[in-house]
């Protein structure tokens, strides 16, 4: 959805490509490689592979041309924040410390701290990623899901087709 939205931004008219929807996430780096599609989405480290395996180029950032989106949350019932209220607080405590962790060290200290994470990632093919994700601002500095954000959300899925209509932000993000 983001990546049409940010074909539509750039005056690309979606109606002009063929986007092929029907490979599975996981799969869209094997089937780019074997020859499906010019182009392709993915997560890094796979466009950084893909790219220093000679099988293509990165050419744009979907995160930096989609604006900033609420990719990744974590919901829970109005009544579990309400009875385990020290749970949740120390979970946005630890994510917002890995984000000023992040934000706060230069990508060879990240890429030292979370290659286990990545055994098959090179630290120097690490560091790269970070730099590419620092020089776009992905990550947020704090897990505050603002309702602009929420906004362009809804914006986005309802350019898909995904969504009908906006639904107010008090109705769906739960505030102290």
């Amino acid at each position: 959805m983001t990546f049409e939205w940010a074909l539509k931004e750039n005056n690309i008219n979606k109606e002009d490509l063929t986007i092929d929807t029907s490979i599975a996430f996981a799969s869209m780096q094997g089937a780019f490689v074997g020859g499906i599609g010019d182009f392709v989405t993915l997560f890094e480290p796979n466009a950084t592979q893909v790219e220093k395996e000679g099988f293509g180029y990165v050419v744009a950032s979907v995160g930096e041309l989609g604006g900033i989106v609420p990719y990744t949350s974590y919901s829970a019932r109005k009544s579990y924040i309400e009875e385990n209220s020290n749970v949740i607080e120390s979970f946005d405590k630890a994510v917002n410390m890995g984000l000023t962790f992040v934000l706060e060290n230069d990508s060879e200290t990240v890429a030292k701290s979370i290659s286990s994470f990545f055994p098959d990632t090179s630290l120097n093919d690490l560091i790269k990623v970070i730099d590419r994700y620092k020089e776009i601002k992905a990550w947020p500095n704090s897990t505050i899901f603002k309702e602009e954000s929420f906004n362009h959300l809804q914006d986005i899925m309802i350019n898909a087709n995904e969504l009908d209509e906006k639904v107010p932000y008090e109705d769906l993000i739960y505030l102290k």
